[in-house]
């Protein structure tokens, strides 16, 4: 590993990648695939479903069914070359600030390193750092686990709630559920984000406070959401106990780098759990964020996550970008949004388990590279983010797999499938298991988006000419096929480095910067402001606007305020 100190990092100046030799010639090409129908490319490239593979660790992952030939691969990669994607990506992994309009390293890779890797970044030694507090929260979960810890009342914690938003929710509830089934423990978790007082209502329903512990996930213990949801989780817990003050302490701990604010709380801040500037919310679920996927799982499951993430870094950083699976996927992507004007890519996991990936994928992609300027600040020349959305299948086939496979829309998916299940049932006829009726659905849908069936085969199999056209299947729809052998937290750790690594390769050539949000931070500052506006006894000033002006005004007439 390097070591780096300073902030003297500059981004290369390819502010218009759509005038690279590359970005033209793929354009110059993208005409000559469109009018290629997936039958005709496996027709001409008969090796293609065993060949445009790619392994690492647990993942088997099968891209041949995209739409392109081995061709569109090899100018994606110059693509890749001419825009410095491995200059990028190894001065992201060596500490480099490339987050640039914050002066920051991007280092989330540090937060899975083994505790022998040797990397110091502006004269900190961040291995040590991390390590320090994964212990601390071994530590701490150990004595939860146990039943050691104790509340106020003496009585062991039975359920934690982990209250946060962004990536301080999205990732901890993704990975529990996803995880359930290695959940050896007497605790529960619970998840609370959402400033809708029916979030916090419903989760505390059926609460005994006496064994309940809260979590408060912000790292500048400042976020309004999360701070007026732990504010209620205080007041609930104190009446319901008849407790003072000294109780939260039992009852309450941190996951934040802001002592001061932790210890206003009453949080005792040796329970404070801390990560770092380098490390941004929906890159976080690996650090201290996920303090209760590891109260539920155990340290020893907790590495095993983090072991699966430093898997795939290693490949991201260390395989050419031919045979590198977020390369070529990261590339894909960026290959329909630029060329094909394919705007969203469905994500698509054959486990219920895995319900909330898509949500979290959602934040991952869609706040990195959600950005209409350039590192420089300069306005970008292309379209830039894809709109990430899906759902578990096969609940998915009877909502909107319609739209995938008869739809004028292209919308690329990825399938996700396990070959073995953590939980499985025979069949009412015995002649399989429910699993594999699961992904009888998983490999019938990536072979019917890809081939459909035509007219003439419908029409051989007697159905009416009027109905014929109805049922044509046009195919030609591209799917990447993501296998693993079972869902395990190493397996869980690899699917998200995969896709975090994805979002770094399309920010790279877009010459974006994927490490900050600045769009989100308006509309917080404006609901501040409208705050007051909407609670003030008086009638308020008149707005800016007129229809923020008259939307304010009839929600205060009827909350029975003066308009």
């Amino acid at each position: 590993m390097s070591h780096v100190s300073g902030s003297d990092f500059d981004i290369s100046d390819h502010d218009d990648i759509t005038a690279t030799q590359s970005w033209q010639a793929l354009a110059a090409h993208q005409p000559h695939v469109y009018a290629m129908h997936l039958r005709e490319v496996f027709a001409a490239d008969p090796d293609r479903g065993r060949e445009l593979t790619i392994d690492v660790g647990d993942l088997h992952i099968d891209y041949s069914k995209h739409r392109v030939l081995r061709e569109t691969l090899e100018l994606l990669a110059s693509l890749a070359r001419e825009a410095g994607l491995e200059d990028r990506r190894d001065d992201m992994f060596a500490g480099q600030h490339i987050n640039t309009s914050e002066d920051r390293a991007v280092l989330h890779t540090a937060l899975r390193l083994p505790a022998d890797a040797n990397l110091t970044v502006d004269g900190q030694d961040v291995v040590a750092d991390v390590h320090e507090v994964l212990s601390a929260m071994g530590e701490f979960t150990d004595k939860l686990r146990s039943g050691e810890w104790k509340g106020h009342t003496g009585k062991p914690i039975t359920d934690v709630v982990n209250i946060g938003i962004g990536g301080s929710d999205l990732g901890p509830v993704m990975v529990y559920q996803a995880l359930r089934h290695y959940v050896d423990s007497n605790i529960r978790c619970h998840f609370v984000s959402n400033v809708d007082p029916a979030d916090m209502v419903g989760t505390l329903a059926d609460l005994d406070a006496e064994t309940t512990l809260f979590i408060i996930a912000s790292k500048t213990f400042t976020t309004l959401e999360t701070l007026t949801n732990a504010a209620a989780a205080r007041t609930w817990l104190l009446k319901t106990l008849g407790a003072g003050d000294d109780a939260v302490a039992k009852h309450f701990v941190a996951v934040s780098t802001n002592a001061e604010k932790v210890a206003e709380f009453g949080i005792d801040t040796a329970n404070m759990f801390g990560f770092w500037d380098w490390v941004g919310g929906r890159y976080s679920v690996d650090s201290a964020i996920g303090l209760a996927v590891m109260a539920a799982i155990g340290r020893e499951r907790f590495g095993e996550f983090l072991d699966g993430f430093h898997i795939v870094d290693e490949h991201f950083r260390t395989a050419p970008l031919e045979q590198n699976a977020p390369v070529v996927l990261g590339l894909i992507g960026l290959w329909y949004n630029n060329f094909w004007d394919s705007q969203t890519r469905a994500v698509l996991p054959y486990s219920n388990d895995m319900a909330r990936f898509a949500a979290y994928l959602q934040q991952l992609t869609m706040e990195s590279n959600g950005k209409s300027v350039t590192a420089h600040g300069h306005p970008v020349t292309t379209d830039t983010g894809e709109i990430f959305w899906g759902e578990p299948g096969t609940n998915g086939q009877h909502a909107f797999y319609q739209l995938l496979h008869q739809g004028t829309r292209m919308i690329p998916a990825d399938f996700i499938g396990f070959a073995e299940p953590t939980d499985d049932l025979p069949t009412a006829d015995g002649t399989g298991s429910m699993h594999d009726l699961l992904m009888s659905n998983y490999f019938a849908q990536t072979k019917v988006l890809a081939f459909g069936k035509t007219a003439d085969e419908i029409a051989a199999e007697g159905v009416p000419p009027n109905v014929v056209s109805h049922k044509v299947m046009p195919g030609n729809k591209p799917t990447t096929s993501i296998l693993a052998p079972t869902l395990t937290p190493s397996v869980v750790g690899q699917l998200v480095a995969l896709y975090e690594h994805q979002v770094f390769v399309e920010g790279a050539i877009w010459g974006i910067n994927p490490f900050d949000q600045w769009g989100v931070e308006l509309g917080k500052t404006q609901a501040k402001e409208l705050l007051g506006v909407i609670v003030d006894g008086q009638s308020p000033p008149a707005q800016d606007d007129s229809s923020t002006d008259a939307l304010v005004r009839w929600y205060r007439g009827h909350r029975g305020r003066s308009a």
